[in-house]
């Protein structure tokens, strides 16, 4: 007799029938397979709850549900024309869409291009998108990227899909993910570099995007990977910085980590030189250990900076090689990389390709209205091979171009009201956005940048170049503390107001100037063009040498002195 109603038939049928089910719940769950590696967020985070920890609220969201399967709830809101909350504006950021309110009503989204390089109908692109769903223009940003502004709650999928049907999705441009990898703009086309970088940044870039484990991140990550070339791309100030050098075993990638100038930290040596084979894995190796290390219960110390002074360089990379399986070879000897061109990625230079130059183009503080976006994809095609090439620098190049037809792209290029000649003021002008377009931001920096430009070049003239950053706030997104003149922005008493002004500091350098930069007073946004201009002018008098530099001559002086600088003028 069949038993609780199934014939014996039925329950062999029931019984092959759940087996088939089990076996796809199987093949469905990948991670518990027999020797599959767990999920690295979870993972990091059981290690945290179960030493007593608590759970930021980033990581507990982090925790409810993985931030790169919430878009259904990007299209929910924008279907409803709805800003996010505070949390859920911190998940979207994985999908690149940043809520700026109360600075603007609107998103911003930051783009992905890796290296910097894109092509000119990927810009016409970005231009069609600035066009019909931003507010008409993209800024250049200090890691060689794009940021699109005054993007409506409508709005901000279709920018992430419309960004990503032209190869430029911008997954994980925010929050606690690796960020755009940044590279020598000059790559493939510099004489004096020791290695073309495009390949290896371009085999990284997608290993990141299409590693999820590599999303698990506590917080934001910086990756910078330098030719060896002569223009700089500032590798020192990134989380992992590697820059191609000369061994005797040939070129290879002197390995330093943690650095984060917003701390006042450089990259750190660790006497590691990678192959070009191994960067991929070696990158990798170094991300998992921060994974697992990383601290997941004070966003304030979250960052690499803070594994390595708790770890110690050597104990963080024992746990690389233990996540490598091999050791990570050590070089003897490394010769230095050449010394780079301050300012070397302004006007004309001639490539290694015979015939060939890049242009160097500089902007407005790195803002590019759709009508320049469409004009410089314009002269890159008809002049150029189509390929342009950003900064760190918040300038660009256009490259490829012939001899013969340079004065053809730097007329057009001042057509578009957009500068090439090598200035030696605003080579180096870098600006964020200011509290025009973050709500972090003291002091309106793109505009306060604009006019300390025009008033220094009505009224001075540098034999040398300088550079000259503005950041609105403390996360220092414009580098205040690496340049000639850092200013980061402040409020400042004036009676009963507060107004603009900045933290002024002086002989920050990169590179060959590496020093973190002083400070010196605090100056009010109107007084601004004053403070910098005696500074300037105390410089040019007081020189021990005639070509010593600024970052030099600072060097020299005590703060006291510097401080005093308008003294030095009048008298």
């Amino acid at each position: 007799m069949p038993q609780d109603g199934f014939s014996l038939e039925q329950q062999e049928y029931l019984k092959g029938f759940m087996a088939g089910v089990e076996a796809r719940r199987g093949a469905l769950r990948p991670a518990a397979a027999e020797g599959a590696p767990p999920d690295a967020l979870r993972a990091a985070q059981d290690k945290v709850l179960a030493a007593g920890g608590k759970l930021v609220p980033q990581e507990q969201a982090k925790r409810e549900k993985h931030p790169l399967d919430r878009w259904e709830e990007l299209t929910a809101r924008a279907a409803e024309g709805r800003f996010p909350r505070p949390i859920d504006d911190f998940i979207g950021r994985y999908h690149g869409l940043f809520y700026v309110g109360p600075a603007q009503e609107a998103f911003m989204c930051r783009l992905r291009i890796p290296g910097g390089i894109l092509s000119a109908w990927q810009l016409r692109g970005i231009a069609e998108i600035a066009e019909e769903c931003a507010g008409g223009y993209a800024d250049i940003t200090t890691r060689a990227n794009l940021q699109l502004r005054e993007i409506p709650a409508a709005k901000g999928p279709e920018v992430v899909m419309r960004l990503g049907d032209l190869g430029l999705l911008p997954r994980g441009t925010g929050a606690d993910n690796i960020r755009n990898i940044t590279a020598s703009p000059t790559a493939g086309i510099d004489a004096a570099e020791l290695i073309d970088t495009r390949p290896l940044v371009r085999a990284l870039h997608h290993h990141i995007l299409n590693t999820r484990d590599l999303f698990a991140l506590p917080r934001k990550f910086n990756i910078a990977v330098s030719g060896g070339g002569v223009v700089e791309v500032l590798q020192e100030t990134n989380d992992i910085a590697l820059t191609a050098v000369e061994t005797a075993e040939g070129v290879r990638f002197r390995l330093t980590l943690g650095g984060i100038t917003g701390h006042r930290d450089f990259a750190r040596e660790t006497g590691v030189a990678v192959a070009p084979a191994e960067m991929v894995a070696v990158c990798d190796a170094i991300l998992r250990v921060f994974i697992a290390e990383g601290c997941r219960t004070d966003r304030a110390k979250a960052r690499l900076k803070y594994v390595l002074d708790r770890m110690g360089v050597e104990g963080f990379l024992a746990a690389v090689e233990q996540r490598l399986g091999r050791p990570l070879p050590r070089a003897a000897a490394i010769s230095p990389p050449p010394v780079p061109a301050k300012h070397g990625h302004i006007g004309v230079h001639a490539q290694k390709q015979a015939g060939l130059c890049y242009l160097g183009i500089t902007t407005p503080v790195g803002r590019l209205s759709v009508e320049h976006l469409r004009g410089l994809a314009d002269i890159a095609e008809r002049c150029g091979s189509a390929t342009l090439r950003l900064t760190v620098w918040q300038n660009l190049l256009i490259s490829d171009i012939p001899e013969s037809r340079i004065a053809e792209a730097k007329a057009a290029v001042a057509e578009l009201g957009l500068g090439w000649a090598a200035s030696a003021i605003r080579g180096g002008l870098v600006a964020c956005t200011g509290n025009a377009g973050c709500k972090f931001a003291a002091a309106d920096t793109k505009r306060h940048a604009a006019e300390l430009a025009a008033f220094l070049e009505r009224r001075i003239a540098l034999d040398a170049p300088l550079n000259i950053h503005l950041t609105g706030c403390h996360h220092s997104c414009a580098q205040h503390y690496i340049a000639d003149i850092g200013l980061l922005g402040a409020k400042i008493e004036r009676g009963e107001e507060m107004v603009e002004g900045y933290d002024l500091h002086v002989g920050g350098g990169a590179g060959p100037e590496q020093k973190i930069g002083r400070l010196i007073r605090r100056v009010a946004a109107e007084e601004l063009g004053e403070a910098v201009l005696a500074l300037l002018r105390a410089w040019q008098q007081g020189r021990a040498a005639p070509g010593e530099s600024f970052h030099q001559w600072c060097a020299r002086q005590p703060d006291a002195a510097l401080a005093e600088a308008r003294a030095l003028e009048d008298a």
